[in-house]
C-alpha cells in the first residue's frame, strides 16, 4: 500500500516516476500533495538506485496550480490556514533549491494542461518535455497573487526577461508548439508518443556514468551565477574528481572491452 494519498510513485531501470495523481482536479495541489511532494523528491534523492526523476500527471493534466477550493476556504474563514498546509508550504517552498541540488537529472513530462504552481513545478526540472497537448501559462495575476516557488528567478533564466514578463503580466496560455519556439520546453511529442519518448529521454541519462552526471548538472547551474575564471577552476576540480572515480574507471574498461558499461550506485 502506498505511503501517499495524492501521488503514485514508480522505481524501475534507475528511474523514479512521481505522478501527481488528482487527476479529478487537474492535479491541483491541496495541503496534501504539497506536504507529500517534497517527501516523495526527498525518497527518490535518498535511493542509490534512482538516477532519473520523471515527474508527471495523471490524466489529462500535468497540474492545474494550486487548489482554488483552498483560496476560497482561506477567504471564507479569514483565519491562518492549518498546521499541515503552512508545514506543506515551508517544504515545498524550499523545493526548487533542493532539485537544483539533486545528483540525479529531472524531468518534467508535461502531458497536458500546466499552469500557476504546475508550471512552477515544471520549471524546477532541468528538461521540459511536453506533448503536444500540453497547455502552459503563468496565471497568478488572474487569481490576485504573484509569481512564487522561484519562478520570478527561473523563467527568465530560461525564456529571456522579456519573455518571461510577458508571460507573467499577460497571464495568458500558450499551447506546446509556443512553449517549444520560446525555449520553455525542450521537445514537444505527439500524445500517442509521449509516455514512451519520455522513458527514452529518462533512459539514455540513466545509462551514463551517475557521479559524471551529478558534477555537470551542478556545474551547469553553477554557472549561471558566476564568472568565467572561478567557473574554470570549479571545472578543473570537477574534472580531477571525474578522473579518480569508478565511474570512469568502468566506463574506459567498457570502451576498451567493447561491452555495456556497469555503473554501481553513486
Amino acid at each position: 500500500m502506498s505511503k501517499y494519498e495524492t501521488l503514485l510513485i514508480e522505481k524501475r531501470d534507475h528511474i523514479g516516476t512521481i505522478t501527481l495523481n488528482r487527476p479529478e482536479r487537474l492535479n491541483a495541489f491541496d495541503a496534501t500533495m504539497r506536504a507529500e511532494f517534497p517527501q516523495a523528491m526527498v525518497e527518490m534523492e535518498n535511493d542509490a538506485k534512482v538516477r532519473v526523476v520523471v515527474v508527471t500527471g495523471a490524466g489529462d493534466a500535468y497540474s492545474a496550480g494550486a487548489d482554488i477550493h483552498g483560496f476560497a476556504d482561506r477567504l471564507t474563514t479569514r483565519g491562518e490556514p492549518a498546521q499541515q498546509s503552512r508545514d506543506g508550504e515551508a517544504a515545498l517552498g524550499r523545493m526548487p533549491v533542493f532539485m537544483r541540488n539533486m545528483s540525479k537529472a529531472v524531468i518534467a513530462a508535461i502531458n497536458g494542461v500546466c499552469v500557476g504552481m504546475g508550471l512552477t513545478l515544471s520549471l524546477c526540472a532541468d528538461i521540459r518535455l511536453a506533448s503536444d497537448n500540453a497547455r502552459m501559462g503563468a496565471l497568478f495575476a488572474r487569481m490576485g497573487i504573484t509569481p512564487e516557488y522561484g519562478s520570478t528567478y527561473n523563467l527568465s533564466r530560461i525564456v529571456g526577461i522579456a519573455k518571461a514578463c510577458e508571460l507573467v503580466l499577460t497571464a495568458r496560455i500558450i499551447d506546446a508548439a509556443e512553449a517549444l519556439e520560446i525555449g520553455l520546453v525542450n521537445h514537444v511529442y505527439p500524445a500517442a508518443e509521449f509516455k514512451q519518448a519520455t522513458l527514452e529521454m529518462a533512459t539514455s541519462i540513466a545509462k551514463l556514468p551517475p557521479f559524471a552526471i551529478r558534477l555537470a548538472k551542478r556545474g551547469l547551474y553553477q554557472g549561471l551565477d558566476t564568472n568565467l575564471e572561478a567557473q574554470l577552476d570549479w571545472e578543473m576540480f570537477a574534472l580531477e574528481a571525474a578522473l579518480h572515480s569508478a565511474d570512469h574507471a568502468e566506463a574506459v574498461k567498457a570502451f576498451l572491452e567493447k561491452r555495456e558499461p556497469r555503473f554501481g550506485p553513486q
